[in-house]
Order: structure tokens, then sequence, then C-alpha cells
């Protein structure tokens, strides 16, 4: 083979140590952020308990990161600055099965080509700290004494001064620095045993102290993400076959415009995954304002052997072993924890829902494909530990103002009754008003008791808080959408023959994929048969997507089987025909109630999952509460 390139004269020459570094910048290095994000990393890793971050300029002109780790050693520290130099691995087991968050080596080698770099450090067993510069010449490194504490201080300054052309693509100081600060707020997130300080141009930014207890730890999540999110967000912790996942996740009524409040970590290592996001995504799909995307802080723990950190340059991304079982995982805990969430949950303080259990083990989402379709029917055999029974306050035992709920079957009711009990409208009540609420007497539902109809569209109730504002079409919706889910899972899906079958084309690892997943695809009504190597046959879909197009579903359904190892595009489609049965089907505005009707309505939403919003992610109810009523009278002023 000739050494020559083709089509040129030119010859294969290796390039210099500064190019290549400079190159590999252009992986590592691509903005400000980059570099702090590459500097904090080796200060964690080193075992760091403060982190003292000094910006200026938006990190062009100077970034200074100081920390109290172990320190390099005065030997070390021109190694520190060479390309594939890192003491975090040593061999290929290692790279197996990292649990450290740098350790490519080539973080500073990379900064230092295309900046002025100054390395100071000191170990604990040295007399003196020694420091280490280079200028992005020829990488010829100096070496000298120098004074410093325990640990090690990096100072880079005049970022992309050697490399103009990169540094004209850099953004104004606030975009840079507003990108930088989201760094340094993602790691103090993953790391609340450590504290982080950020100046910017000598003013202080973030302050985030140690947090040592599960208070300190919601500061903290307070203070980055904002206290209106703590607020609105339920904790969660589940354990499960060898996959932990804790943290918090805001409520569907908290959701964004932009996916810019979701902080994601693997083993501590922020990452942004589409299987993640698939997952999450999946959860709050029929909770969510259409365009709106969920908040969250939560974090997975998983044997270091089952992920492949190391497939992205800025490691970013990662890849699970298994990836439908953390898929089904994520999904089925996240799905859970949104589904248990009542009115008693939002109306409670933070510090209440703090304390909140959350499932945990087969409780938390044991979900394969048919995801929802699994949870519901295992709804119908679920016994509830106890069943609340609401008395209203003054009222005697034969004064036959008395609400009993159930809230889910009993394990022993047969299932045609079961599924009857599901699509009754409202259970018969006695024809009653309900009497006033004094102080003190009696338990009040969390939804309260209801005083009147507005406009008949809207329920006033007074609870324990102050006033309830409910949209009855809306919550009645929710309602039906859920008992028509449930009754759906417990029937199952039949099938419609399809008079001719469809023949679709699609790929050799398609057809194979379509044939592993045969007695799934008969549970949700399909019948598939392979007619070649690259060809399958409809035979049968689901009756009630009878008017969808087969060739399109089934090819939807298998691309997301190859991406994600599950799809929930048949169950997207049924519960968009779903939803549309429920809202034909609920209460329409202007529809007047009595009292015990609207009084029913509120006690099948305490006991309704999800019911905090409609099919379409609208809010079905609000608590104004007696503070929020005296500020608009200006009352106690």
């Amino acid at each position: 083979m000739s050494d020559e390139v083709i089509g040129s004269n030119a010859r294969i020459e290796l390039l210099s140590p500064r190019l290549a570094n400079q190159i590999a910048a252009g992986e590592v290095v691509e903005r400000p952020a980059s570099v702090i994000k590459e500097l904090l990393e080796n200060s964690l890793d080193s075992g760091a308990k403060r982190i003292d971050v000094d910006v200026e300029q938006g990190g062009v002109k100077l970034l200074r990161v100081r920390d109290d780790g172990g320190g390099i050693s005065a030997d070390d520290l021109p190694l520190a600055l060479a390309r594939h130099a890192t003491s975090k691995i040593r061999d290929l087991e290692d790279l197996e099965r990292v649990m450290s968050l740098g350790f490519r080596g080539e973080a500073l080698a990379s900064i230092s080509s295309v900046s002025r770099l100054t390395l100071t450090s000191r170990t604990r067993d040295a007399e003196q700290a020694w420091q280490v510069e280079t200028e992005g010449r020829d990488m010829a490194s100096r070496v000298q004494p120098a004074a410093h504490p325990v640990g090690t201080s990096v100072e880079v300054r005049d970022l992309f001064f050697n490399t103009p052309a990169r540094r004209k693509f850099l953004k104004a100081e606030k975009t840079e620095f507003d990108h930088l600060q989201e760094v340094i707020k993602r790691l103090a997130l993953a790391r609340f045993d450590v504290a982080f300080h950020l100046r910017h141009n000598g003013k202080t930014i973030l302050s985030l102290h140690e947090a040592r207890d599960d208070a300190a730890r919601a500061r903290r999540v307070g203070a980055v993400c904002g206290a209106g999110f703590l607020e609105q967000a339920l904790p969660i912790e589940v354990e499960r076959n060898g996959l932990h996942l804790w943290g918090w996740v805001g409520l569907p009524t908290f959701s964004r415009s932009q996916a810019d409040l979701q902080y994601f970590y693997v083993n501590g290592r922020a990452v942004r995954d589409k299987l993640v996001a698939h997952a999450v995504r999946q959860a709050y799909r029929d909770v969510l304002f259409n365009g709106r995307h969920p908040t969250f802080v939560l974090f997975f723990e998983v044997d270091p052997s089952v992920v492949d950190v190391n497939v992205h340059p800025t490691k970013h991304e990662v890849r699970f072993r298994d990836g439908r079982m953390v898929h089904d995982f994520l999904y089925g805990t996240l799905h859970r924890a949104l589904g248990d969430v009542r009115p008693e949950d939002q109306l409670a303080a933070p510090a209440a829902v703090a304390g909140m259990v959350r499932p945990t083990g087969l409780e938390a989402g044991e979900f394969g494909p048919q995801g929802e379709m699994r949870l519901a029917s295992n709804t119908l055999l679920e016994q509830p530990q106890a069943q609340p029974s609401y008395n209203a306050p003054g009222s005697g035992a034969g004064s036959g103002y008395q609400y009993q709920y159930t809230p889910r079957p009993q394990s022993n009711v047969p299932a045609a009754e079961a599924q009857a009990a599901y699509r009754e409208f409202f259970k018969p009540l006695p024809e009653s008003a309900a009497p006033s609420l004094p102080d003190g007497q009696g338990d009040i539902p969390p939804l309260g008791y209801a005083l009147a109809q507005l406009k008949g569209i809207y329920i006033l109730s007074e609870n324990a808080q102050g006033l309830v504002l409910v949209d009855m079409h809306a919550a009645h919706e929710r309602i039906m959408y859920e008992r028509l889910k449930i009754a759906m899972a417990s029937e199952g899906l039949s099938g419609q023959p399809l008079l001719v079958p469809e023949s679709l084309a699609v790929s050799q690892r398609e057809a194979d994929c379509a044939e592993e997943h045969v007695s799934w695809f008969q549970r949700l009504g399909f019948e598939l048969q392979r007619l070649g190597p690259e060809t399958l046959a409809i035979r049968q879909i689901p009756a009630l997507l009878k008017q969808a197009e087969a060739n399109r579903l089934v090819s939807d359904v298998l691309a997301d089987l190859m991406e994600y190892g599950t799809s929930d595009r048949i169950q997207a489609h049924l519960n968009e025909l779903l939803g549309t049965m429920a809202c034909h089907g609920a209460i329409r505005a202007n529809r007047r109630l009595a009292l015990p009707e609207m009084n029913g309505l509120l006690r099948d939403m305490e006991n309704t999952e999800r019911s905090g919003q409609c099919n379409h992610g609208r809010p079905t109810w609000t608590q104004l509460g007696l503070d929020d009523l005296d500020k608009l009278f200006l009352r106690g002023r």
C-alpha cells in the first residue's frame, strides 16, 4: 500500500505534540464551561471536600479552581499535563468498572494547548508545594517551588489566545458564564458531601456548603433548582434487582417550557441519555400539557460493570448492558410514583411530603413492554390496607350523611363486577346537603365538601386549608379515563382480523425482532407472520385501532423495540382513543349537579390516580388557602 495520500503528493507525517493536543482540544474544550467541567471532575476525584472557583469575563480571561484534595507530587506534575497520562485506571479491568469522573488523561493536556495554564499542588506529606506552567507553545513545562496549602489550584488564563478562530465563536460573557454556572450546579447536585463556592468578576454567585443530612440536601436542591421545585416535587427511593433510584420528581403541574430543569446521574455522573429520556417521557405521557417538559433530580446507581461510560468524548452518554431492564425499571418507578399522588399529598407541607414513603420492591414498577396495561391489570387485584370513611362533622349515625369509598375493588370481587363498578357514572348518594364545617369537628377529606357550583363549570368546595376550585369536566374526564384503562386491562385487547392480510417490507433485524416478540404482539391484538427474510404479513390488528394504518403502526412499534427494547406506541394510540371516549363520556359544562353529586365527584378524585390533571395535562383543581384569600382582601394590613 502506498504511503501517499490518494490524489495528493503530500507525505504522511506524525503530527507535532502541540498540534495533536490542539486537535484533541476540539473534542474536550468547546467553551469555558468545558474547561470548568474537566477541572472540577479532577478535583472531585482527588477527594476534595471544598472547591472554590474564581471566574473573570465569563471564563475567557481567567478560570481558577482551588481544592483541598490529595494533591499531586512534584515528580508527577509534568506528567499531569501529558496526554494519555492518568492515575485513575491501570488496565482494561479498571476501564470496565470506572467510578471516577475524569479518566481519559487528555483534559489538562488539551486545555494547556489553547491557554496559559498554571498548576500548583501540594500533597499531605510534602514540605512545600510545586508549580508547573505552560503557555500553549511546544508544551514544554517549567516546574518550580511555590507556596500553597494541601490541595491543588489550576489557573487557566486567556483561553484560545493562540487559536483566534476558535475564540471568535464564543458567545457573550453572560451566555458563557451561564453555561459555566450550569456545569457547577450539575456537579453540586451530584456531590452533596462537597462544598462549592463560585465568584464571578469578584462577586459571590454561589455558596453551597456541605450537605450532611436530608434537610441540608433538600436546601441544596432548593438553592440550585429553586424553592418552588421542592414544594412541587415528590421524593423517590426505590431499590430492586441491583438497581437503585432516588431523588425528586416534579409534579406534572410543575412543568417547564424547556427541558432546563432535568438532572439525571448514573453512579454520580451527569448524563443525557436517549434511553433515560424516553423512559421519563413515557412515564409522564398523559399527565403533561402538550409541549411541556417534566422536572426532576434523579440519581441512578448500578453495578459499574454493567454500564459503559466511555462511549462519548465528553462522557455525556452511557450505554447499559441490559437497556430494556433499566428502561422498564425507570419507567415503572416514575409511573407508579406519579400515579400514587393524591390530593392530600399535594396539599401536604414540603416537610410532610419529604417524609412520604414511596413504593419499593415489586410495587415499584415491574413493567415489561406492555407498560400501563400490566400496571392496570395488577391494580384490579390489589387489596387496600384500609377503606377510609369521611363523616361530616356533627352528623350522627342516623343522619344519613356519610361518604364511603373504596380506592380499588377488593381482590375477591369477580372481574365482571369490578369492571361494572369502574364503569359507573356516579355512586348513588343520599339526597342531603353537606352541613357546615366547624373547626375541630370530624375528619375533613382532602378536597373538602362541596359548597356550590359556579356557572355550571366549577365546583366550589371547603376543606381544612380553605377554598378548593374544581373544573368538574376535566376532573370527571380523568376519572372516566382511568376507569376505562383498568377495564381495558382486565378485559384485554381483542383482535380484528384483516380481510386481506397486509404485507410489510422490513429489514432482517426487524423481522427477527418481530419473531422474538410474537407472543407480546398477540397479547396486544396483533397477528404477525414472517413470510421471508425481510417480509412480514399483518393478519390481525387490535379491534380498537382498526382505523389505524396497520403498516405504519407495526413499523413504528418495531423501530421502538429496536431502539429502546420496548414500545409505548400501541398504548399511546389506545390512550388517545380512551381519552376521546372519556372526554365524550364526562360531565359536560353547564350541567347542574346536586351537592351529593359534587361530593361524589370529589371523593372519586381523591381515589383516582393522576386526578390532579386531565388527560391533556391541564390541572383539574386548585387550592386557595386562607392566607391567599386574606391577601386578596388586604386583611391583616
